[in-house]
């Protein structure tokens, strides 16, 4: 096997940032240097408290967890607590975490770890952008120093899922999507920035099959609950991480059902993370996006120029299609087999 892949996840700790993280964890192609955080599904704070608790759960109390900006760079906060519950993590309850929070500021971290191992090191981003668009203001050679920089966020040839146009990441600091975009236009990078967008990411559709599954593969018995009544249908499993997913996930999809019409969850995150260790997951076109910042009803809007009318060279290469039963069958694999292996080592 070839030499694990270093990278960093930029991430404002929802309930898919939270299933991202244990799936990196669960991958022994990656190499996580650290994580950083941004607020967005919840208040940085805590974001902070979110990540850490979640990396400990996946036995990674190791990892540096750094936090950034707690505002967007022009705009106020926003947060989202009808979609992930008033803590991020939808149902779930975890522990307070042990290790302390890095000394570090998140912009920080990224450009002195990019600046230690230049070419090497990829970042996934997988909240709002403030954290690398303030790493790009500091550090204008940022994006040649990166490997490669993969992004879940915009919506490129889909609906929004915010605003009728506009996906959360970028809806929730613009002007930082705008600088990050920008920035990554330069020539002379490794590879242009891989997007991951709604048009693909809503294909990867987490049901309580796959939470069955999941239960399986982890040896958790008894099996987890997935039902669509409140806390009292709580998850009952014996493995802690098969119990942890349940109920963040059953909060996620409760919310889907209400609005989407299904009962199920986008688990938009951790495809993101699977395709930075797996390019082939995704199948991306060269174009170029820029940001609408000053739109009456489209602000955040990812523009995307398909027919090539602005004659600029490409600067994203856009996901439009992604093999997401492969993805699915991976994370239940991946994300059970760490559930299994974090039980026995406990035992």
């Amino acid at each position: 096997m070839p030499d694990p892949l270093p990278f960093i996840i930029d991430c404002d700790t929802g309930i898919d940032d939270s299933l991202a993280l244990l799936y990196a964890c669960a991958s022994p192609e990656a190499s996580i240097v650290g994580v950083t955080c941004v607020g967005g599904n919840v208040d940085a704070q805590q974001v902070a408290l979110n990540t850490r608790a979640v990396l400990e759960l996946a036995g990674r109390e190791d990892i540096e967890v750094a936090l950034g900006r707690e505002t967007p760079l022009v705009r106020p906060v926003q947060t989202a607590p009808e979609t992930h519950g008033p803590r991020g993590l939808g149902y779930a309850e975890l522990p307070a975490p042990r290790r302390p929070l890095s000394d570090r500021h998140a912009a920080d971290l990224i450009i002195e770890e990019a600046r230690r191992r230049p070419g090497e090191l990829t970042l996934i981003t997988i909240g709002p952008l403030t954290n690398l668009g303030l790493a790009v203001l500091r550090e204008p050679e940022l994006p040649r120093l990166l490997r490669r920089w993969v992004l879940m966020g915009g919506s490129y040839r889909s609906a929004g899922n915010t605003a009728p146009t506009t996906e959360w990441n970028i809806h929730c600091d613009p002007e930082a999507a705008k600088v990050a975009f920008t920035a990554f236009a330069k020539p002379g990078l490794a590879a242009r920035p891989l997007a991951l967008g709604l048009d693909v990411t809503e294909r990867a559709k987490f049901t309580p099959e796959h939470m069955g599954r999941l239960a399986r593969r982890s040896g958790s018995q008894p099996d987890e609950t997935l039902g669509d009544g409140g806390r009292e249908s709580s998850s009952i499993a014996s493995n802690p991480i098969v119990r942890f997913t349940a109920d963040a996930l059953r909060f996620y999809m409760e919310f889907h059902s209400r609005y989407d019409g299904f009962y199920g969850a986008f688990i938009h995150d951790p495809l993101a993370v699977a395709a930075a260790l797996d390019p082939s997951l995704v199948r991306a076109e060269a174009v170029t996006v820029d940001v609408e910042l000053g739109g009456t009803l489209t602000t955040g809007e990812t523009v995307t120029d398909w027919r090539r009318v602005w004659g600029r060279p490409p600067n994203l290469d856009v996901a439009v299609e992604a093999n997401a039963e492969e993805f699915l069958d991976r994370f239940v694999e991946r994300v059970g087999g760490l559930a299994e292996r974090l039980v026995n080592v406990a035992s």
